[in-house]
């Protein structure tokens, strides 16, 4: 659950004594402490996916939850093996090739497969030549963060107060999943400071034998944590919001969390503008909302976190989150002091990565979410990136491995993979979809429980119809 804090105010002066609240939010969610509750009700809900899809997702009807041998179990544990595993670098040429030569793949596709216990590259062709990845940079932007911050990072949203009280700020920190569950949580534990601390009566009313309506506060709105264009370099788009410190449903205009929707021009003005309303539901009168920046002399009234990192990584990479990829970009760029800006965000990315000692020749990373047509990445970055991630060495980048969305179970693979194929439940991958670039990079569990890493590149594809249906015959093909 996320945490929530809430601090007293000295009424008449700027002396703040910290306490913490004892309420939780309401709604959690469906990510709690790194377990993905959606995949235990998978069978009660289909939602749709959300991410860089601009195309749409090849639909299949619903199926039983299928079950799958232990994956993290190859990566130190015993495993049985067969007299001749099909996995066996040997074979592999034989398996994959004739799959990559599918036209949906377009001309030149990359692909590169690793034994994930011991890092051993099983398979490569272009391997190291820099690709667009798409959404599966999601997976580098994933490994910035961890490292950067560590798993158990949380995100503040704060409200601070001018002495007096007569004038709040709403300060946004960076949290791209402040739904309006939690921001009605801020909201009542302002409202309690306000009225315990401040100088708002209790009924809302002034003192006396002329009862009136208290006065208004006044309400400002800070996002200036995030410097830089907003507007993220494709343009005005469904599948992001402008890049902002301080939203609320992602700035989405209609009842969806995730996939497509019409966004506000301005999600911090339109947080304020929902956080007003909150505090006029529970008798506080503020004004119109402004933007502005906190006072040198205000003080904290309360405030929320988000989640720790790591679930908020595992949402970003089941749904393809476009706008929590941006975030934690810029999450990153903050924790390393550079500016939290796209440009500030890359430099932050690759400094992390570099950190890793991963293959970076060639690579870029201009945006956290793969929506922009100039990040680089090879399949070798990627494999090495899910080798680190399963790697003991590495255990804060494990939410990596449990992100990744199941095939025909969760996410953007929900709906791919039939019933009877062989990647089904066995095959857990972040997928890629731009016009034209399809991707697909993940672990399988191979025949005798051999955990492998594997990243398939194309670019230049007919269509989703054609590339998807072929970059799962090749993930499936580890499987068989």
């Amino acid at each position: 659950m996320p945490k929530v804090r809430t601090w007293q105010l000295a009424t008449g002066a700027a002396v703040v004594g910290l306490t913490l609240a004892a309420g939780a939010v309401a709604a959690a969610g469906p990510w709690d402490s790194g377990q993905r509750k959606a995949e235990r009700a998978r069978a009660a809900s289909h939602g749709p996916t959300g991410g860089a899809h601009h195309e749409p997702p090849i639909p299949k009807p619903p199926a039983p939850a299928p079950s799958a041998a232990p994956v993290l179990t190859a990566l130190g544990g015993p495993r049985t093996v067969t007299a001749k595993e099909p996995t066996a670098p040997g074979d592999l040429p034989e398996l994959l090739g004739p799959l990559l030569a599918d036209p949906g793949l377009g001309t030149a596709p990359a692909a590169c497969v690793v034994d994930l216990a011991t890092g051993e590259r099983l398979y490569g062709k272009r391997a190291e030549t820099p690709m667009v990845p798409a959404s599966t940079v999601k997976i580098a932007t994933a490994a910035a963060a961890l490292t950067a911050l560590g798993p158990d990072h949380r995100i503040p949203t704060t409200v601070v107060a001018a002495p007096g009280a007569g004038e709040i700020t709403l300060v946004g920190g960076g949290d791209a999943t402040l739904d309006r569950a939690r921001l009605g949580e801020l909201a009542e534990l302002t409202a309690r400071a306000l009225r315990e601390h401040g100088p708002t009566p209790k009924d809302g009313k002034q003192a006396g034998n002329d009862a009136k309506p208290a006065p208004k506060i006044r309400l400002e709105y800070d996002a200036s944590l995030y410097q830089g264009p907003a507007l993220h370099p494709i343009g005005p788009n469904d599948n992001i919001a402008p890049v902002s410190a301080l939203m609320v449903g992602q700035g989405r205009l209609d009842e969806r969390t995730t996939g497509a929707a019409t966004r506000s021009a301005d999600p911090a003005g339109e947080a304020a503008r929902v956080f007003g309303q909150l505090l006029a539901e529970r008798g506080i009168r503020t004004g119109a909302p402004v933007p502005g920046r906190a006072a040198a002399a205000a003080v904290p009234l309360a405030q929320v976190l988000s989640e720790p990192l790591s679930s908020i990584v595992e949402r970003m990479l089941t749904t393809s989150d476009n706008d929590i990829a941006e975030a934690l970009a810029r999450q990153t760029a903050l924790a390393t002091g550079e500016k939290a800006s796209f440009t500030g965000a890359e430099r932050a990315v690759t400094k992390q990565l570099r950190r890793l000692q991963l293959p970076l020749a060639g690579t870029r990373f201009a945006d956290g979410s793969g929506l922009g047509r100039r990040d680089k990445v090879s399949a070798v970055l990627l494999t090495t990136l899910l080798a680190r991630a399963s790697d003991a060495a590495h255990p804060e980048l494990r939410p990596i491995l449990t992100g990744l969305p199941v095939a025909g179970f969760s996410g953007t693979l929900e709906n791919r993979w039939s019933d009877a194929s062989a990647g089904t439940g066995l095959v857990r991958a972040k997928t890629g979809t731009l016009t034209g670039v399809n991707a697909l990079a993940g672990t399988v569990v191979a025949p005798g429980g051999r955990l492998l890493g594997f990243a398939f590149l194309a670019a230049g594809t007919p269509s989703p119809y054609d590339a998807q249906p072929a970059l799962d015959r090749l993930a499936a093909a580890l499987a068989s």
